[in-house]
This record gives C-alpha cells, structure tokens and sequence, in this order.
C-alpha cells in the first residue's frame, strides 16, 4: 500500500475524528471512546506538535504526532501517538508512518529522545515499535481506568544514538 505521507492540515480534521469515534482506536489510547469532533479538534491544536498525515486515495488513514517538549532542558525529547483507522489496520499504515516520524526526528528535529505508552496487551503495537529500536525503560501501575478496571501502561524509548 503506497501512502500520501505529509503534514498536517485544518482540513483533516473531520477525518480525524472518524478515526477517533472508533472504540477500537481508543481503547488503545488514554481516551474516553466516542470523542466528539470538538475533543479531537483540541488534540491537534498545540503549536508545538508535529503532526504527519496518512492519506489513501485522498482520504486521511492515519496520523502519527510527535509531541515537542517546551521545557528548555528537554527540547531534545519527544512524545509519539499514532491512530490508524479500523480499516487500515494491519496494513502496514501504522510502520510507515512511525518510519516518516522517526526520520524526522533524527534528521530534521535534532530529536534524541522518543518516548512513547503503551498498554501491555497491544501486541501488535508493541511489536512494531520493538522493530524500530524502541525499548521498555518501565511501568506505571494501575495508571489507566479502561473497561472497568485499572490497568499498566509501558514505558517505551528510542534514543537516536547516530547524534
């Protein structure tokens, strides 16, 4: 599957909250499911996020962000989220765009830190994001309230060790 890979725009926003009204999407994320399109319109609108679009065929698949620390002693550190639609799941959306997302961390955002959660039983997630170098550096205990009960979240990190 070759994807439209590019930044984001106030456009896309209609299709990013279709991705977010899947309960399959956030149950992976730290989200209450079915956000309103109001709740998604916030998330993508720091002005230190850099936020890259997936698009098939002219309609937005995915996104990944990475979130730019503003403190001063951790400009060298980002956070990622990525979402994928239901759809696209499995497809290879979620390597391409953690792939563009790494590359522009290393060679144009001088980022030498990415940091990332994850809840343990997401092992495809978990999966791909070892593939990339990502390693466990720790557990937040009973971090997350999901479906009724408290659960883990893993700590996961990529230091871009070429810098």
């Amino acid at each position: 599957m070759k994807l439209n890979i590019r930044h984001f725009d106030q456009s896309d926003l209609k299709d990013l909250a279709e991705i977010y009204s899947y309960a399959s999407v956030t149950e992976n994320t730290s989200q209450v499911p079915f956000l309103s399109s109001r709740d998604v319109d916030k998330f993508f609108q720091s002005p230190t996020d850099y936020i890259l679009i997936a698009e098939l065929d002219d309609k937005v698949i995915g996104h990944v962000s990475l979130i730019l620390s503003n403190k001063p002693r951790e400009k060298h550190s980002a956070s990622l989220a990525i979402a994928v639609h239901p759809d696209s799941h499995g497809k290879g959306v979620g390597k391409q765009l953690l792939a563009e997302a790494i590359n522009q961390a290393d060679n144009w955002l001088n980022i030498l830190r990415l940091e990332l959660e994850v809840y343990p039983d997401n092992e495809a997630a978990l999966s791909l994001y070892q593939k990339f170098g990502f390693k466990v550096e720790g557990e937040k205990k009973c971090c997350n309230f999901k479906a009724g009960k408290f659960v883990d979240l893993l700590i996961l990190a990529r230091l871009n060790i070429s810098v």
